[in-house]
């Protein structure tokens, strides 16, 4: 198919799939209509030739992402499609605000659940769930941080029905990540695409770093108008390392290892070159249970210290709060809509994907027969891995995964197979669609804020629905159009 098809119905369209940029008869959709009239212009020749310049600037530009493979660390140039993933802004104002309330709602749930635990105590959330997680970390109980905010930063992954109805698919409150990449695809295509810029309304997102800047600021303990905010970093060898240097030099805030810091008498401390100064707030790259070699555990060489007591006394913020990955489990998140009423006497505005627990019987004997249907995850894993898809699997890979969920029921939720929303991709040379998330980023502090748009993640290989870049996927920048003027 030529790209010059893309707006003639020569567009492959996938059987009930939504498409991000064309309706069911073939029609553009109108927030893509300045890429529709680029496309009908230009062709074919000259969309390939920006995907060429495309791939230069972000080889000029070193953004890339790192991949572990038989112990090497390999470096890759990031994957961004030339074609971007259009979004009407009056849904997106929605789908804000629903992103802010189900943020609320968690920061409440966790904050209760290390400290009263009414939630628990009311037969909301069954008390086993969560004190058996093994992200319930014993020594945050009786810690309430800045404001009862416990996760400042978090990536929420949407994905579209059928029907084109975004459904949240998982929260990210530990580490969440990808937000660099969301900033540099929209530097990158500015650059390429000067005069799609200027035929459309497209709101911008580089406003983000100073929103982190202010929300970090504002968990400070101490008043100051410039607090010491330190990115504390694993090093170099970590895969997300490129976005821990680009946060920290955007947002102008310290770039820090362990060994730049240490604890004094419960203050946290920077290491400089003639002295020492005072840490205001730590943004955390690591995990917690490496935090703290004193406080979780010992053999960890990423930690500091002290740090945890530190935090615990009320000396130093740390975003996010050591103990917020409690509501990140897998099985935490299919009562996400209870938490939401209970919290804030509302209905929630994203509706959940469908899920199974596993460690409820009927439930887990529904998956165990449908294992060939199902999408079936490990409630603590990340990045894609551990995952069976039901319909893609071979029956040993069912039966492999039947005998681990049997073995540790607690540890597997399932969900239907959803029909992932797809887009227009450049492949060889001509458009197909291919199958995406998006993984907007939505911060807490004193106040709240959600990016325009975010991260879209998209399955370069032909059906498949893994968007992860560490096992083959790319990128899209996403584009949130005024449709209001």
């Amino acid at each position: 198919m030529s790209v010059k098809s893309f707006t003639r119905g020569g567009y492959p369209l996938t059987a009930n799939c939504f498409d991000e940029l064309v309706h069911d008869d073939g029609s553009v959709r109108p927030p893509a209509a300045a890429i529709a009239r680029f496309i009908d212009k230009h062709g074919a020749t000259e969309l390939c030739q920006r995907q060429i310049q495309l791939n230069q600037t972000i080889s000029d530009m070193g953004v890339c992402f790192t991949l572990y493979s038989d112990g090497s660390n390999i470096d890759r140039a990031w994957p961004l499609d030339v074609m971007p993933r259009t979004i009407p802004g009056s849904e997106w104002q929605r789908t804000s605000a629903g992103l802010k309330q189900r943020l609320t709602a968690l920061n409440l749930f966790i904050d209760d659940l290390y400290n009263d635990q009414q939630i628990l105590k009311d037969g909301i959330v069954p008390a086993e769930l969560v004190l058996q997680s093994k992200n319930y970390l014993a020594p945050c109980q009786g810690i309430s941080p800045r404001y009862g905010v416990w996760a400042n930063i978090c990536g929420t992954d949407l994905v579209r029905d059928g029907t084109g109805r975004f459904l949240v698919l998982e929260d990210n409150l530990r580490v969440p990540s990808g937000v660099s990449y969301m900033l540099e695809n929209r530097t990158v295509m500015k650059r390429v695409f000067p005069e799609l810029f200027a035929d459309s309304t497209i709101y911008p997102v580089d406003d983000y770093t100073h929103q982190l800047w202010r929300m970090l600021a504002s968990l400070a303990p101490r008043s100051s108008d410039v607090p010491c905010i330190v990115l504390l970093t694993p090093g170099i060898y970590n895969s997300a390392y490129f976005e821990h240097s680009f946060l920290a030099q955007q947002t102008g805030i310290e770039l820090a290892e362990n060994t730049d810091l240490f604890v004094e008498d419960d203050i946290v401390y920077l290491k400089k070159l003639h002295g020492k100064q005072r840490v205001d707030v730590i943004y955390r790259r690591i995990d917690d249970v490496f935090l703290d070699p004193q406080t979780f555990r010992p053999d960890s060489v990423l930690g500091v210290p002290g740090l945890i007591k530190a935090w615990a006394k009320g000396n130093v913020a740390i975003a996010n709060a050591p103990g917020s990955g409690v509501a990140d489990d897998k099985v935490i998140y299919a009562y996400v809509p209870q938490i939401i009423q209970y919290y804030l006497g509302e209905q929630p505005l994203i509706d959940n994907v469908e899920t199974y627990l596993c460690l409820e019987p009927k439930q887990r004997s529904y998956v165990l027969a449908n294992l060939d249907k199902l999408v079936v995850k490990p409630a603590n894993e990340s990045g894609g891995y551990g995952i069976l898809i039901g319909p893609r699997s071979t029956l040993a890979e069912q039966q492999q995964m039947a005998a681990a969920i049997k073995a540790n029921p607690r540890n597997f939720i399932a969900q239907p197979t959803l029909n992932l929303s797809t887009a227009p991709t450049l492949c060889d040379g001509a458009l197909e669609p291919r199958h995406l998330d998006l993984r907007p980023f939505i911060l807490q502090g004193k106040e709240l804020y959600c990016t325009t748009g975010g991260l879209s993640r998209v399955a370069l290989t032909r059906g498949s629905l893994v968007v992860n870049s560490s096992q083959g996927g790319g990128s899209k920048d996403t584009w949130i159009i005024n449709d209001e003027v």
